[in-house]
């Protein structure tokens, strides 16, 4: 990804910051998930969103043990190597071991002032310290395509 897609990402999610946390939403300002968060972000850099996810509960994928999240993420994203940081970054976390995937954040600052932008349950959509609590849970790291289809 060039630094100036990087560089429009970050700030278009900057720009979410302080919106609700509301689940299954993507509406700026008004409510979004940590999902929504990365659509809305998707919508005002690339245009279009590549495929409309479907409903989905709070536990959604864990029943089955299907990386729904990451596997939607590896057809419409870049992978790349985990220590290859960059701001704008799609970084996916499992919160919890042996759990799937299921947190999106966006990279803020990478370095030692490191930093990523979320919707947090209960919350709303704030930029975190990228902690070494949070470090643990990153499963896998990826980048905007420069062109969308």
């Amino acid at each position: 990804m060039s630094n100036t897609l990087g560089h429009e990402i970050t700030a278009a999610a900057r720009g979410w910051i302080g919106t609700p946390y509301l689940h299954q939403a993507s509406c700026k300002g008004a409510g979004t998930d940590c999902l929504g968060l990365l659509r809305g972000v998707w919508r005002e850099v690339l245009g279009r969103e590549p495929e409309a996810p479907p409903a989905y509960s709070m536990d959604w994928s864990e029943p089955a043990r299907i990386e729904v999240l990451w596997q939607a993420a590896q057809r419409h994203l870049q992978p790349k190597l985990p220590d290859c940081e960059a701001p704008g970054d799609v970084i996916l976390f499992r919160m919890r071991d042996g759990a799937v995937a299921k947190h999106l954040g966006i990279a803020g600052r990478i370095g030692a002032d490191a930093s990523f932008i979320h919707a947090y349950s209960g919350h709303s959509v704030v930029e975190s310290p990228l902690s070494l609590p949070w470090r643990r849970r990153i499963v896998a790291r990826f980048t905007f395509p420069e062109e969308h289809a």
